[in-house]
Parts: structure tokens; C-alpha cells; sequence
């Protein structure tokens, strides 16, 4: 939108005619001639000026219609814009010359007596502390107390740990004795139900029949036998 409103701007600045009664008086050290020569070469350089704002506001379209198919955001834009900005900024002169300048003063600041003789003093300090009695002995006191806590960390698990054994085990006999109870309680009461009993009824009439069935064939089996030890009867008449 902003491409296009530049674009319709420079048309209109380059339709409006120049009105001669507009132009004023001539400067003075100027011939006719070399304001005529001069509002020549301005209308041909404002010609210039809209000719390029047209292409620039082509160009523009066609730059956002490719980024819009490639997918890019005006985001995308901003970024590349403040990175570009950025490294423009790190390759300036005055950039340059801040950063030598800072290193400058900072090689000063270290290498001055001042500096040297605060960092020589802070390091007698805490070579002092270090070597102090108070020091050691607090060091000594949170090295006691860690190891104090870990032990009772350490006591807290394994009782833990073996309660939780013996919870497991009490429940594991708990349910084995419930078992046992319940199956020598339900023997004797399956033994003494009416379908237990009719049962055992069946099973004895069925080993009745057979014992029986097996008697019957035997004595068969022996009879020829035994009819052969009798002597024969002699039926006849005389």
C-alpha cells in the first residue's frame, strides 16, 4: 500500500504543470538564459526522481509477492533488518574506535597500581580466611552435620525398606493361612452336602452293577464244568 501511494505521489508531482507566473522574479547574477537552462535540468531531475519512485514501488510489490509465496513474515523482515542494522553498526568507525578505546582503558585499569594493590589485598584476605580457626571449624561443623544427615537419611530408608518387608511378608501368610482355613473348613461341609451324598449314591449303585454283572459271568463260565462230574441219569424205559 505504501509502494503504491509513493508510486500515485510521484505521478502527481509529475503532472502538476509549472506555472510560469508561479516561477518569481529571476535571481540576480542570473541571465534569462541560465534559468531557463536550470528549470530545465530540475524538471528533468524531478522526471528522474518519479520515473525511479515508480520502479522502486515495482520492485516493492514484486519483492513482498515473492516473500508471500516463500512464506515469509514481516517478522522475518525485522529480523534480517536489526541483524543487518547490527552488523552495520560492529564494521563503524565509531564502533571501532569505542571498542579500542574501552580495551584501552581497560588494560589501564589493570595494569595501575591501584588495581594491582586491591587485588593483592583481597587475596591476603581470603588467604587469611581460609587459614583462620573460625573458618575451619565451621568447615569442620557442615562437614559433620552432612555426614550426621546422610546417616540419618541412610537409617530412615532401611527402616522403611524393612518395614515394608515384613508388611509384605505378614500379608503372604496372612492370605496362606486364610486358604488353609477355608479349605479344611469347606471339605468336610462339601462332604456333608445333599449333592456329595447323592453322588457317593450313584457311584455305589454303578460299582454294585458291575461287581454284580462280573459274579453272574463267572458262574457261567463254570457251570459246563461242574455238570460233567455228574453221572449221567438213564432215562430209558427198560
Amino acid at each position: 500500500m505504501e509502494s503504491a501511494s509513493q508510486g500515485l505521489l510521484a505521478d502527481a508531482m509529475t503532472d502538476v504543470p509549472v506555472d510560469n507566473a508561479a516561477r518569481g522574479a529571476a535571481p540576480e547574477g542570473l541571465s534569462v538564459a541560465e534559468e531557463e537552462e536550470l528549470r530545465a535540468e530540475l524538471a528533468k531531475v524531478e522526471e528522474e526522481i518519479g520515473t525511479l519512485r515508480q520502479v522502486l514501488a515495482a520492485k516493492e510489490r514484486h519483492c513482498g509477492e515473492l516473500k508471500r509465496k516463500l512464506g515469509l513474515t514481516p517478522l522475518d523482515g525485522l529480523k534480517q533488518n536489526l541483524s543487518k542494522s547490527w552488523h552495520d553498526v560492529q564494521v563503524s568507525n565509531a564502533y571501532v574506535k569505542t571498542s579500542e578505546k574501552l580495551g584501552e582503558w581497560n588494560d589501564k585499569v589493570t595494569q595501575s597500581d591501584l588495581y594491582l594493590s586491591a587485588s593483592s589485598t583481597l587475596e591476603d584476605w581470603n588467604e587469611k580466611l581460609t587459614q583462620s580457626e573460625a573458618y575451619k571449624k565451621t568447615q569442620e561443623t557442615l562437614s559433620q552435620a552432612g555426614q550426621k544427615t546422610s546417616a540419618a537419611l541412610s537409617n530412615v530408608g532401611s527402616v522403611i525398606s524393612r518395614k515394608l518387608g515384613d508388611m509384605r511378608a505378614h500379608s503372604i501368610s496372612h492370605s496362606l493361612s486364610g486358604y488353609s482355613i477355608r479349605h479344611s473348613i469347606s471339605m468336610p461341609a462339601m462332604r456333608n452336602s445333599a449333592t456329595f451324598k447323592s453322588f457317593e449314591d450313584r457311584v455305589g449303585t454303578i460299582k454294585s452293577r458291575v461287581v454284580g454283572s462280573r459274579e453272574n459271568s463267572t458262574d457261567g463260565l463254570h457251570s459246563p464244568s461242574g455238570a460233567g462230574d455228574k453221572p449221567p441219569q438213564d432215562n430209558a424205559p427198560f
